[in-house]
């Protein structure tokens, strides 16, 4: 009996193991970011095509400024807001993760992510929005690989560069002029923290038109960022 239930479940490791080989290897080789910066990403591609599919032209908005020209009070408004501990863990924060699933668990629901930065990056680099099972193990391993090639410093910077920001609005730069009419080095504390506010959701809030809800994350970004000077 014993024996008759082993090679199922041998069977059943073997595929996994041999499933688990095969998403390591088809892994981008995100090697090459150390050196040079991605012109495009998997979500600028799919607004795109979203776009094709509901017969409008999207126009992408997106210009490349490096750390330096990046304000200091965005970095600080960006990770206080998404991802306290960016500088301390090695990726997967394990802390915010419990965190997470205790909160899901109370309120029954999913109603709050753990996902880093670096998490983040992965996802829009090279994935979806989706949340299957197979999409999320991806995240995991590119988020691993990225630790592993990039600096922290250089991980922010990319990360800055091309997430959304608003329809067609990819990258600190973009967002800054189109909404405030200057560069991403310019900008207030107040302004980057009505930016990193819209981060959760940049096509429903609007840092250009915020509404009630932006303006309460904007408060609570600040009061953040004056607790980490």
């Amino acid at each position: 009996m014993r024996r008759r239930l082993q090679r199922p479940l041998l069977g059943a490791a073997a595929l996994a193991f041999g499933y688990l080989a095969y998403v390591y290897l088809m892994l981008p080789d995100v090697r090459v970011l150390a050196r040079t910066n991605p012109t495009t990403t998997a979500f600028m591609q799919l607004r795109v095509e979203e776009g094709r599919e509901g017969a409008r032209k999207l126009t992408l908005r997106h210009r490349w400024v490096g750390y330096g020209q990046i304000s200091q009070n965005l970095k600080r408004a960006v990770v206080v807001t998404e991802d306290a501990a960016f500088f301390d863990h090695d990726g997967i924060d394990l802390d915010e993760i419990k965190a997470s699933l205790e909160r899901n668990w109370e309120e029954g629901r999913f109603t709050r992510g753990a996902s880093t930065i670096t998490q983040q990056l992965a996802k829009n680099l090279y994935l979806s929005p989706s949340r299957n099972p197979v999409r999320k193990l991806r995240e995991l391993f590119i988020t691993r690989r990225l630790e592993a090639s990039l600096t922290k410093r250089r991980i922010l910077e990319i990360y800055l560069n091309v997430i959304e920001w608003g329809d067609g609005i990819f990258g600190c730069e973009a967002a800054a002029r189109a909404y405030f009419g200057k560069g991403a080095s310019e900008l207030s504390r107040e302004e980057a923290a009505l930016m990193a506010g819209a981060i959760i959701n940049p096509r429903e809030l609007n840092v250009g038109h915020p509404n009630r809800r932006l303006l309460r994350r904007q408060q609570i970004v600040l009061r953040r960022m004056g607790a980490a000077e």
